[in-house]
Protein backbone atom coordinates (compact mmCIF):
# COMPACT_ATOMS: atom_id res chain seq x y z
CA UNK A 1 0.00 0.00 0.00
CA UNK A 2 1.58 3.21 -1.19
CA UNK A 3 0.11 5.19 1.70
CA UNK A 4 1.92 3.03 4.28
CA UNK A 5 5.19 3.08 2.33
CA UNK A 6 5.03 6.88 2.12
CA UNK A 7 4.30 7.13 5.84
CA UNK A 8 7.31 4.90 6.62
CA UNK A 9 9.55 7.06 4.40
CA UNK A 10 8.32 10.28 6.06
CA UNK A 11 8.11 9.20 9.69
CA UNK A 12 9.85 5.84 10.15
CA UNK A 13 13.26 5.64 11.76
CA UNK A 14 15.61 2.85 10.71
CA UNK A 15 18.12 1.76 13.33
CA UNK A 16 21.33 -0.03 12.25
CA UNK A 17 19.76 -1.27 8.99
CA UNK A 18 17.81 -3.74 11.14
CA UNK A 19 15.03 -2.22 13.24
CA UNK A 20 12.27 0.08 12.02
CA UNK A 21 10.67 2.43 14.51
CA UNK A 22 7.18 3.57 13.56
CA UNK A 23 5.98 4.86 16.93
CA UNK A 24 4.50 8.03 15.42
CA UNK A 25 1.79 6.14 13.53
CA UNK A 26 1.71 2.46 14.55
CA UNK A 27 3.36 1.39 17.80
CA UNK A 28 2.86 4.27 20.21
CA UNK A 29 0.51 6.63 18.45
CA UNK A 30 -2.03 5.23 16.00
CA UNK A 31 -2.81 6.94 12.69
CA UNK A 32 -6.48 5.96 12.67
CA UNK A 33 -7.24 6.83 9.01
CA UNK A 34 -4.16 4.86 7.91
CA UNK A 35 -5.18 1.79 9.92
CA UNK A 36 -8.74 2.15 8.62
CA UNK A 37 -7.41 2.03 5.05
CA UNK A 38 -5.29 -1.00 5.89
CA UNK A 39 -8.36 -2.73 7.35
CA UNK A 40 -10.34 -2.02 4.17
CA UNK A 41 -7.56 -3.61 2.10
CA UNK A 42 -7.61 -6.68 4.35
CA UNK A 43 -11.39 -6.88 3.87
CA UNK A 44 -10.89 -6.91 0.09
CA UNK A 45 -8.13 -9.53 0.43
CA UNK A 46 -10.49 -11.73 2.48
CA UNK A 47 -13.46 -11.23 0.13
CA UNK A 48 -15.31 -14.49 -0.43
CA UNK A 49 -13.80 -16.18 2.64
CA UNK A 50 -15.70 -16.44 5.90
CA UNK A 51 -13.68 -15.28 8.90
CA UNK A 52 -15.15 -16.17 12.29
CA UNK A 53 -12.63 -14.44 14.50
CA UNK A 54 -9.56 -12.23 14.51
CA UNK A 55 -6.58 -13.25 16.66
CA UNK A 56 -3.72 -10.94 17.61
CA UNK A 57 -1.21 -10.48 20.39
CA UNK A 58 -1.07 -7.67 22.92
CA UNK A 59 -0.37 -4.81 22.74
CA UNK A 60 0.50 -3.24 19.39
CA UNK A 61 -1.70 -5.58 17.38
CA UNK A 62 -4.94 -4.83 19.21
CA UNK A 63 -5.90 -1.51 17.59
CA UNK A 64 -5.10 -2.86 14.13
CA UNK A 65 -6.99 -6.09 14.73
CA UNK A 66 -9.98 -4.10 16.02
CA UNK A 67 -10.13 -2.10 12.78
CA UNK A 68 -9.95 -5.30 10.72
CA UNK A 69 -12.60 -7.03 12.85
CA UNK A 70 -14.90 -4.06 12.34
CA UNK A 71 -14.34 -4.09 8.56
CA UNK A 72 -15.13 -7.82 8.43
CA UNK A 73 -18.57 -7.27 9.93
CA UNK A 74 -17.78 -6.53 13.58
CA UNK A 75 -16.62 -10.10 14.18
CA UNK A 76 -15.09 -11.10 17.53
CA UNK A 77 -11.49 -10.20 18.26
CA UNK A 78 -9.32 -12.22 20.64
CA UNK A 79 -5.87 -11.22 21.78
CA UNK A 80 -3.20 -13.42 23.27
CA UNK A 81 -2.04 -12.14 26.64
CA UNK A 82 1.65 -11.82 27.37
CA UNK A 83 1.35 -11.57 31.12
CA UNK A 84 -0.32 -13.75 33.70
CA UNK A 85 -3.32 -12.11 35.30
CA UNK A 86 -5.03 -12.99 38.55
CA UNK A 87 -8.27 -13.26 36.56
CA UNK A 88 -6.92 -15.91 34.16
CA UNK A 89 -7.02 -19.51 35.30
CA UNK A 90 -5.17 -22.50 33.83
CA UNK A 91 -7.87 -23.20 31.23
CA UNK A 92 -5.74 -21.64 28.48
CA UNK A 93 -3.88 -22.43 25.30
CA UNK A 94 -0.19 -21.49 25.63
CA UNK A 95 2.66 -20.79 23.30
CA UNK A 96 6.15 -19.33 23.70
CA UNK A 97 7.06 -16.53 21.31
CA UNK A 98 10.43 -14.88 20.80
CA UNK A 99 10.29 -11.15 20.10
CA UNK A 100 12.73 -10.05 17.42
CA UNK A 101 12.83 -6.42 18.62
CA UNK A 102 13.08 -7.14 22.32
CA UNK A 103 15.09 -10.38 21.99
CA UNK A 104 13.08 -12.03 24.77
CA UNK A 105 10.75 -15.00 24.92
CA UNK A 106 7.24 -14.58 26.29
CA UNK A 107 4.63 -17.15 27.10
CA UNK A 108 1.34 -16.01 25.62
CA UNK A 109 -2.06 -17.40 26.48
CA UNK A 110 -5.60 -17.42 25.16
CA UNK A 111 -8.43 -18.63 27.38
CA UNK A 112 -9.91 -21.80 25.90
CA UNK A 113 -13.51 -20.53 25.77
CA UNK A 114 -12.49 -17.86 23.23
CA UNK A 115 -11.15 -20.15 20.51
CA UNK A 116 -13.33 -23.02 19.35
CA UNK A 117 -12.74 -26.07 17.24
CA UNK A 118 -13.49 -25.41 13.58
CA UNK A 119 -13.47 -21.60 13.81
CA UNK A 120 -11.86 -19.82 10.88
CA UNK A 121 -9.21 -17.45 12.21
CA UNK A 122 -7.40 -14.51 10.65
CA UNK A 123 -4.25 -13.48 12.50
CA UNK A 124 -3.58 -9.73 12.43
CA UNK A 125 -0.48 -7.96 13.70
CA UNK A 126 1.51 -4.77 13.32
CA UNK A 127 4.70 -6.43 12.03
CA UNK A 128 5.84 -9.59 10.34
CA UNK A 129 9.59 -10.21 10.56
CA UNK A 130 10.81 -13.73 11.31
CA UNK A 131 7.26 -15.00 11.80
CA UNK A 132 7.71 -15.97 15.44
CA UNK A 133 4.54 -14.28 16.70
CA UNK A 134 2.54 -15.67 13.79
CA UNK A 135 3.73 -19.22 14.41
CA UNK A 136 3.08 -18.87 18.14
CA UNK A 137 -0.51 -17.82 17.42
CA UNK A 138 -0.86 -20.61 14.85
CA UNK A 139 0.27 -23.03 17.55
CA UNK A 140 -2.50 -21.74 19.81
CA UNK A 141 -5.05 -22.13 17.00
CA UNK A 142 -3.83 -25.68 16.37
CA UNK A 143 -4.31 -26.51 20.06
CA UNK A 144 -7.89 -25.25 19.74
CA UNK A 145 -8.35 -27.15 16.45
CA UNK A 146 -9.26 -23.84 14.81
CA UNK A 147 -8.37 -23.16 11.17
CA UNK A 148 -5.95 -20.33 10.35
CA UNK A 149 -6.88 -18.61 7.10
CA UNK A 150 -3.80 -16.42 6.98
CA UNK A 151 -1.93 -13.51 8.45
CA UNK A 152 -2.28 -9.79 7.79
CA UNK A 153 0.45 -7.38 8.95
CA UNK A 154 0.73 -3.64 8.44
CA UNK A 155 4.49 -3.84 7.82
CA UNK A 156 6.64 -6.80 6.88
CA UNK A 157 10.40 -7.03 6.79
CA UNK A 158 10.44 -9.68 4.10
CA UNK A 159 14.20 -10.12 4.26
CA UNK A 160 13.77 -11.76 7.68
CA UNK A 161 11.93 -14.74 6.20
CA UNK A 162 8.60 -14.75 8.05
CA UNK A 163 6.46 -14.66 4.92
CA UNK A 164 8.43 -17.46 3.30
CA UNK A 165 8.10 -19.65 6.39
CA UNK A 166 4.34 -19.03 6.54
CA UNK A 167 3.75 -19.57 2.83
CA UNK A 168 5.85 -22.74 2.91
CA UNK A 169 3.38 -24.05 5.51
CA UNK A 170 0.45 -23.09 3.26
CA UNK A 171 -0.69 -19.85 4.92
CA UNK A 172 -1.77 -16.76 2.98
CA UNK A 173 0.02 -13.53 3.90
CA UNK A 174 -1.02 -9.92 3.34
CA UNK A 175 1.23 -6.97 4.13
CA UNK A 176 0.37 -3.30 3.88
CA UNK A 177 4.02 -2.47 3.19
CA UNK A 178 6.66 -5.04 2.30
CA UNK A 179 10.27 -4.06 2.91
CA UNK A 180 12.80 -5.87 0.74
CA UNK A 181 15.83 -4.51 2.61
CA UNK A 182 17.30 -1.53 4.38
CA UNK A 183 20.07 0.25 2.50
CA UNK A 184 21.94 2.99 4.35
CA UNK A 185 19.06 3.07 6.86
CA UNK A 186 16.49 3.63 4.12
CA UNK A 187 13.75 1.05 3.43
CA UNK A 188 13.59 -0.44 -0.07
CA UNK A 189 10.08 -1.71 -0.83
CA UNK A 190 8.88 -4.50 -3.12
Amino acid sequence: MKIIEEKILREGKIINNDIIKVDSFLNHQIDVPLIHEFAQEVREWMAGRRVDKILTIEASGIAIAYAVAEQLGAIPLVFAKKSKSATVDDNVYKSTIKSFTRNVESEVTVAKPYLKEGERILIVDDFLAEGNAAFGLINICNQAKARVLGLAAVVEKRFQGGRERLEKEGYDVFAGASIKEFKDNVPIFY
